[in-house]
């Protein structure tokens, strides 16, 4: 058999697929490892976090928090995690959430508070805060977020929201508010937001799974689930929740009883302004703690 002569352009290419399959043979997972990497979030839940009026106990949401990082961040310790995202430099705004019925509990927040001056931020540059935030000096100077509220049902949205939780980072939060304040998520595009959020944190410690008119709540449609769901990416966070709301709605009403207005800004976080993932089949949802009742 004549044997064919190869050019150097020949010899290149072969060289190069020769190369590529003996890679491929020998780290075949490392090649394809982030085709397919699924948004992690945890959701941990843990039965002595609430008492029987709903007090919060402060060691054991600390506790929580400093769990979930470290499965989140995949580290040895809390203190681990929280130096991956926060730095000694940074100026950290936490934004929160007050609404009267229903907030952001102290002991989270300072749980909160505690691992960011662990990471070496001194006490002068951390506010928590939830209205004023535009004229807050260290969130006007921030350069780290870390977002944390309840999750509940809203009038004009269908769910308060991580998303929706930015809405106090605008001026006129009702430019918002049309089409079931379907664009929330722009707002993370802004300048004085875009990029700085390190971590976000959805409270599920009693949500609010139904309510009736702008400020309606009624302590017969909240329920001690006992969780947090965390996650760097605000969008998995919100579609997590909002499956258990709805399971819950589902379990109280004895039917499918879908939210209205529809929490549709969750879905076109992802779809329309590419903010993160609101597909569960792309969400990798590990869950810490209590099993009983965890409705997703």
């Amino acid at each position: 058999m004549k044997q064919k002569n190869l050019n150097r352009r020949d010899f290149l290419k072969t060289g190069t697929l020769a190369a590529s399959a003996a890679l491929f043979m020998k780290f075949p997972q490392s090649l394809f490892a982030q085709t397919n990497k699924k948004t992690k979030v945890v959701l941990i839940r843990d039965m002595n976090v609430l008492d029987a009026d709903n007090r919060v106990n402060a060691d054991v949401i600390q506790k929580m928090l400093d769990d979930a990082v470290k499965i989140l961040f995949d580290t040895k310790d809390a203190a681990s995690a929280w130096k991956k995202i926060i730095k000694p430099e940074d100026v950290v705004g936490i934004k929160t959430n007050e609404w009267n019925y229903l907030s952001t509990p102290h002991e989270l927040e300072n749980a909160i508070k505690k691992r960011v001056l662990e990471a070496g931020v001194a006490d002068e540059k951390i506010s928590i805060r939830d209205q004023g935030i535009l004229k807050d000096p260290i969130f006007q100077k921030a350069t780290a977020l870390i977002n944390t509220r309840p999750m509940r049902t809203h009038y004009w949205s269908g769910v308060g929201s991580l998303i929706k939780n930015y809405i106090l980072f605008v001026e006129k939060p009702s430019d918002y508010h049309p089409d079931s304040c379907a664009d929330l998520a722009a707002i993370w595009n802004l300048p004085h937001v875009k990029g700085k959020t390190r971590l976000n944190i959805l409270v599920m410690l009693t949500p609010l799974f139904h309510s009736v008119g702008p400020h309606g709540f009624s302590r017969d449609y909240v329920w001690q689930y006992k969780g947090i769901i965390v996650g760097t990416d605000p969008v998995a966070c919100d579609a997590v929740g909002l499956k258990i709301i709805e399971a819950k709605r589902k379990e109280f009403f004895g039917e499918e009883k879908p939210l209205n207005p529809p929490a549709k800004h969750i879905a076109l976080a992802d779809t329309r302004h590419h903010l993160g993932t609101a597909d569960m089949n792309k969400i990798d949802l590990i869950k810490l703690g209590m099993k009983e009742g965890i409705l997703i």
